[in-house]
């Protein structure tokens, strides 16, 4: 089968198409075809060591496909089943083993590409805004990268509960597809002074949570942007990692809160997980949830999708086709 596999930690140059045997499934383990995979700035972080692991490795956490093999003792999946994903390395190839306790099945009315695009982003904005920080009607957040893989969708999530959403990105092309997912005001961080617009959005007052995944280049506009005891939601590092700082300075800044959390500590359970993807496939379902997969690759062309992604160049998600 076709894969995509970094031999050593490095640049958008490091993934390289490879032949390796199709997988054969193991005591409760599914064989899952894939037939779309999604894009992730996990995928990059790994690749680049910012998150080691062991290589040579098969990149890619997240897909959507066909059951294509069971191994013993699996139970409640068969042969043909819709079926998808996330957080399981070795997604960027056509066949991945999974274990039947993190497998999903599909609904009708979503698609795999649309699966593929969404498992990973959409059940992090579950956990973001249901139970990281509650979000509530009325309440008003700042949201950095608003236009990318997750920022659309929080933008969407965030709307349909209530909140104002102000988000930041980088472009005016990337503002207008912000305000047309429902952002309520949109600041061009590399133009203007973030903390000040928040503040001024705010009567003064900043805002009670901000949602980061940009992490080094916005850290200093994310503490200067929240309100006392404001939470400061650091879940991601698309320009590196946020700089080491002092807990005192959180205090001096208004006994702010600061948190770290990843997708795996929400979804540790197979009753988290089943919860999350049916919040998830929920509000696709309703149409408050729109997918917006502004580019599609071809798994070949692995090394040009990450190029892309780091380059912030994409619009919303991106998905990878066998």
């Amino acid at each position: 089968m076709l894969a995509i596999q970094a031999v050593r930690a490095g640049g958008p140059d490091v993934p390289e198409a490879v032949d390796l045997p199709r997988p054969t499934p193991a005591a409760g383990q599914v064989l899952v075809r894939h037939e779309a995979i999604g894009l992730n700035f996990i995928d990059t972080y790994q690749r680049s060591g910012l998150y080691p692991m062991r290589y040579p490795a098969v990149l890619g956490q997240e897909a959507a496909g066909v059951v294509e093999a069971l191994g013993d003792g699996v139970a409640g999946f068969k042969v043909g089943d819709r079926v998808a994903y996330s957080g399981q390395g070795g997604a960027y190839a056509e066949f991945q083993v999974v274990p039947a306790a993190r497998l999903l099945h599909l609904p009708d009315g979503v698609s795999f590409e649309v699966a593929a695009a969404s498992m990973l982003k959409g059940m992090t904005t579950e956990f973001l805004v249901r139970r990281c920080h509650p979000l509530k009607a009325g309440e008003t957040l700042l949201l950095h990268a608003a236009a990318g893989g997750v920022g659309t969708l929080l933008t969407q999530w965030a709307k349909a509960i209530g909140a104002t959403v102000i988000g930041t990105v980088g472009s005016a092309e990337k503002a207008e597809l912000a305000r047309r997912l429902g952002c309520d005001h949109v600041i061009l961080y590399r133009e203007e002074d973030v903390p000040a617009r928040v503040k001024e959005i705010t009567g003064g007052l900043g805002v009670p949570v901000a949602y980061d995944s940009v992490g080094k280049d916005t850290f200093e506009m994310t503490m200067g942007s929240l309100a006392r005891r404001g939470l400061f939601v650091s879940f991601g590092n698309a320009s590196g990692a946020v700089p080491a700082f002092e807990p005192l300075r959180l205090s001096r800044a208004g006994s702010l809160f600061f948190t770290r959390p990843t997708m795996g500590d929400y979804t540790a359970t197979r009753a988290e997980l089943e919860e999350s993807a049916g919040a998830l496939f929920e509000m696709i379902a309703s149409g408050k949830l729109k997918i917006e997969i502004g580019q599609r690759f071809k798994l070949a062309d692995a090394r040009q999708a990450h190029e892309a992604l780091e380059g912030r160049a994409t619009i919303g998600a991106t998905v990878l086709t066998p």
